[in-house]
């Protein structure tokens, strides 16, 4: 049978001649002193307890008669001091734990027995001691201008994110109940509302965002990401490609019959000396069909080889190349808006182009309106050219992370609880690795933000911090 650890007792001693008054910090003269009471701490394979004796005060302000002083680390007629709560909170952000797997490793390291109440109280006095409010007015002095906005579905809710990725920090984010633009116009108003004026903002390609943007900040450029846009286009790309492999396939079976059985060692042997079949080659383009869409300076020499190979089975795969290659310089950074407007027009003559159904469908997507919108990044100075919404989409998958893997999120209050919890997390680390490289006196980049909706609780991030809004 294991041994029970010994129990250790540290005296701390709190209860001098005098003690500030813990509201206006005036000065009392003590009444009497208490008896002695035990509050448990942390101590690794050990039993520690302190025995804490405090003394009562009279009171020579007008905040109270009487108060008791406590040492510092010990909350009033708390039964465990802030080094339990803080390895509570620790283990629940940092190492991603549950609530009984938590309670487990307290046990087997600290030889603490917690109960699920206490855990939830730690994780609600922790979000009450936040205090957001001064990230808001931040957020405002440091916004560069660009705005990059997503939405994230959390199995009932749906959180709207919003984030600054040239500052790379957080802007405001919603838990709603809906995805639909009367939640987005809230969410957006609220924004302009606590003083942000982006000049540009980008989206994907949903339609909640135009008519909004266009009413709210008709000056701002909207820029719709150009990754989305890539994809929507290769994504018709490769429809011809496989239109164009089950085509090849098809004439395959042409006058051929195959023996019954297995073949014999001669057989496969003549098989690969031979000349593959349409059908082969029909399965060899479709293994490699993302050659097609892959970056020129993505491709290796092997790959080289193999898209080579692919042209001499199907050459009509060499002007689904040809428009990929184009429409990538289509939205280069460097180039200027006339530029782009140029390689446009060419695309659109082209007549090789427009004879293929889905390379013509994707033309179709390259129209005036949405073109604008697609290129709006090239009117911005040079080092604030931004493409795409991949700040706020890591985002996303960060907090789907969470959810998925960690906190395992149900109610509204679990998921604000925990992303306040998280952001905590972030700006404490974050300010911390500033203060190392940032000359004295410096104010923190980065900080979480405060609601802009709520007065009881504030912001909601996982990494990197995210405001809360509504």
């Amino acid at each position: 049978m294991e041994a029970k650890a010994p129990i250790q007792y540290i005296e701390v001693r709190c209860c001098g001649k005098t003690a500030p008054c813990p509201k206006c910090g005036k000065r009392g003269q003590r009444k009497q002193v208490l008896p002695a009471r035990l509050v448990r701490t942390i101590a690794y394979k050990q039993v520690v307890y302190l025995r804490i004796t405090v003394a009562e005060y009279y009171a020579r302000c007008e905040c109270s008669k009487t108060f008791r002083s406590h040492p510092e680390g010990v909350g009033p007629r708390c039964l465990y001091d802030n080094r339990v709560r803080e390895a509570v909170i620790a283990r629940i952000v940092e190492d991603g734990m549950d609530v009984q797997r938590l309670r487990s490793a307290m046990k087997r390291d600290f030889l603490l027995e917690l109960s699920d109440g206490f855990v939830y109280d730690c994780l609600h006095g922790k979000v009450a001691q936040l205090n957001m409010a001064e990230y808001r007015l931040w957020v405002v002095e440091h916004f560069s201008g660009t705005l990059c906005v997503d939405e994230l579905h959390l199995g009932r809710y749906t959180l709207l994110l919003a984030t600054d990725p040239l500052g790379d920090f957080p802007v405001a984010f919603a838990l709603v109940q809906k995805n639909d633009q009367p939640h987005m116009r809230r969410f957006l108003a609220n924004l302009k509302r606590s003083g942000l004026m982006p000049e540009v903002v980008i989206t994907d390609g949903s339609e909640l965002y135009p008519k909004l943007l266009a009413e709210l900040w008709p000056e701002a450029r909207h820029q719709l990401c150009v990754f989305h846009v890539i994809k929507d286009i290769n994504g018709h790309v490769l429809d011809a490609v496989k239109r164009m492999r089950r085509e090849l396939s098809r004439r395959g079976h042409r006058g051929r019959r195959r023996r019954r059985g297995r073949p014999t060692k001669a057989q496969r042997a003549y098989a690969k000396r031979r000349k593959k079949s349409l059908k082969d080659q029909a399965t060899f383009v479709f293994k490699y069909r993302y050659l097609i869409v892959t970056r020129k300076e993505n491709l290796t020499d092997q790959q080289r080889k193999t898209l080579r190979t692919m042209f001499e089975y199907l050459p009509g795969l060499k002007t689904l190349r040809t428009f990929v290659e184009r429409v990538y310089q289509l939205f280069a950074p460097e180039q200027s808006e006339h530029q782009a407007y140029c390689r446009r027009a060419a695309l659109l003559r082209n007549a090789a182009f427009a004879q293929v159904p889905e390379l013509a469908k994707a033309l179709r997507m390259l129209d005036d309106v949405r073109f604008a919108k697609m290129i709006a990044f090239l009117a911005s100075p040079a080092g604030k050219r931004m493409r795409t919404n991949n700040h706020v989409e890591r985002a996303n998958r960060k907090l789907r992370y969470y959810e998925k893997v960690r906190y395992k999120w149900r109610q509204r209050r679990s998921i604000v609880r925990f992303l306040l919890l998280a952001i905590d997390h972030w700006w404490r680390e974050h300010r911390s690795s500033e203060s190392k490289s940032a000359p004295t006196n410096s104010r923190p980049r980065n900080t979480p933000i405060a609601c802009i909706h709520h007065k009881t609780h504030s912001t909601c991030v996982a990494q990197p911090p995210y405001v809360v809004s509504g």
